[in-house]
């Protein structure tokens, strides 16, 4: 059982969620490091200026704790805590009001998103390591749709909600969280609670709202094109096509397309 971490324990490890902590902010909310029982963590607090569906929370909470494969970044803990706190209003008054915490733990990553890594081209030429990232991702989404007892879809899957290891072994995050916001500014409002992002989003999912494993497919059928192609991939092979963004790779110098015999 994932434990639950209480609120002030939170607080000491990240100095009160403090800047000097914190080490990004995404759709979802900020991340923080921090170490706990010894081990460095990222603590994920959910931005409580938008309104949470309570149950849906839980219910991804729930997924999160039942997953367990090495290509799905691992739930350390959580916290979902409502305070009382001071409040200092604009014309003087001060009053106490309601805060929410929710907050999901996960292990650290030290080698940070897979955007990060192609927006600096940091991947370099090595195809076995471009290679090894498409693989992970794949198998880590087959698990979610295959191998949980219901199957999980993503619905926002892309570079930047998947990290890197120190060995560059890819663990996919942030899985069924974009189900758990009623309204969100980041982030493209298709259906109930359900956003995304809109280039990798499938035609049915932004047109129409309709959600199926397929969407994730999509989102992942994107997300190798930029691997293969580099930050703006989707943009070079929707303006030439598929046989012209195979010559683009190999004469943009990058050379990471080989032929691979798979044992």
């Amino acid at each position: 059982m994932i434990p639950r971490i209480d609120l002030s324990d939170l607080r000491i490890i990240t100095n009160h969620f403090s800047d000097t902590h914190k080490i990004g902010r995404g759709g979802y909310g900020e991340v923080y490091k921090a170490v706990y029982k010894k081990e460095e963590i990222a603590v994920k607090l959910l931005d409580s200026a938008k309104e949470i569906d309570d149950k849906q929370f839980m219910n991804e909470l729930s997924n999160h704790m039942k997953v367990q494969h090495p290509n799905i970044v691992r739930l350390v803990g959580y916290c979902n805590e409502v305070t009382s706190e001071y409040i200092e209003q604009k014309d003087g008054s001060s009053v106490f009001g309601k805060h929410i915490y929710k907050v999901l733990c996960f292990e650290y990553m030290h080698g940070t998103s897979l955007d990060k890594h192609l927006s600096g081209n940091s991947l370099g030429h090595d195809w076995p390591t471009h290679y090894q990232i498409i693989k992970g991702t794949c198998e880590g989404l087959c698990y979610l749709h295959c191998g949980c007892e219901r199957p999980i879809l993503h619905l926002d899957l892309k570079p930047a909600n998947i990290l890197l290891d120190k060995r560059k072994n890819p663990k996919i995050a942030d899985f069924g969280l974009s189900r758990i916001y009623t309204t969100s500014r980041t982030h493209v409002k298709v259906i109930g609670s359900v956003s995304g992002t809109t280039n990798y989003m499938a035609p049915e999912v932004r047109k129409e709202g309709v959600v199926s494993d397929k969407a994730d497919v999509f989102s992942l059928g994107v997300t190798i094109i930029d691997v293969i192609g580099g930050s703006g991939g989707l943009e070079t092979y929707r303006e030439h096509g598929a046989k012209k963004f195979v010559e683009y790779v190999h004469i943009g110098g990058r050379g990471i397309i080989q032929q691979i015999y798979i044992k």
